[in-house]
């Protein structure tokens, strides 16, 4: 598992590096997230070692990849240099540092076993996602606008985030959900006959 999340970021980190990302426009940013995603859930939902791994992992391992997000100090730093648009990094920025502060919050405080852990983690999933989906929604229609407004998206390092990150990001909040309303099913044990 470990071996194939460190060749796929050494493919997107050599890609970036190679610029390959810096001339392409929507929606071609937009169908490798995508896909990338897609193929993440997919993965998820057959038996594979993936599946294995993320259904026996504890769910604060999951929500504590969501640190990550800290990358929107970087895209404030960015807007004030001019390079990212206002309508993406501000909101996207500061909604992505409330994810990355609560999540170290929600894995030392939380947990997820417990009734009330179960919600706190169910509602920081919800932020978390709303925040990741807006962020991209957002992304996409800055550069369908105006491509040049988020070139800083398709060069090192924020190329990463398309071609290795959100994807991984998206697809932990899939399985966050997933696995916690799976265990309340679990906990709840089969339905009654009526």
């Amino acid at each position: 598992m470990l071996l194939t999340t460190a060749v796929w970021f050494v493919v997107a980190f050599g890609l970036g590096a190679a610029g390959v990302f810096t001339n392409i426009r929507p929606p071609l940013p937009q169908i490798i997230l995508a896909t990338l995603t897609a193929a993440l859930l997919i993965l998820f939902w057959t038996p594979t070692p993936l599946r294995r791994w993320a259904l026996a992992v504890d769910p604060r391992a999951l929500v504590l990849i969501h640190v990550t997000r800290f990358v929107g100090f970087y895209f404030l730093w960015l807007y004030s240099r001019g390079e990212l648009p206002w309508a993406f990094a501000v909101p996207g920025g500061w909604g992505d540092i409330a994810v990355a502060a609560t999540a170290i919050l929600v894995c030392l405080f939380t947990r997820p076993d417990a009734g009330s852990g179960r919600g706190i983690l169910m509602a920081w999933n919800v932020f978390g996602l709303v925040d990741i989906l807006m962020v991209v929604a957002t992304a996409v229609r800055l550069a369908v606008a105006d491509p040049g407004s988020m070139a800083a998206l398709l060069r090192l390092p924020l190329s990463l985030l398309i071609s290795f990150l959100v994807p991984i990001i998206i697809a932990t909040h899939v399985i966050i959900f997933a696995k916690t309303l799976g265990a309340r099913r679990d906990l709840l044990g089969p339905p009654r006959a009526r």
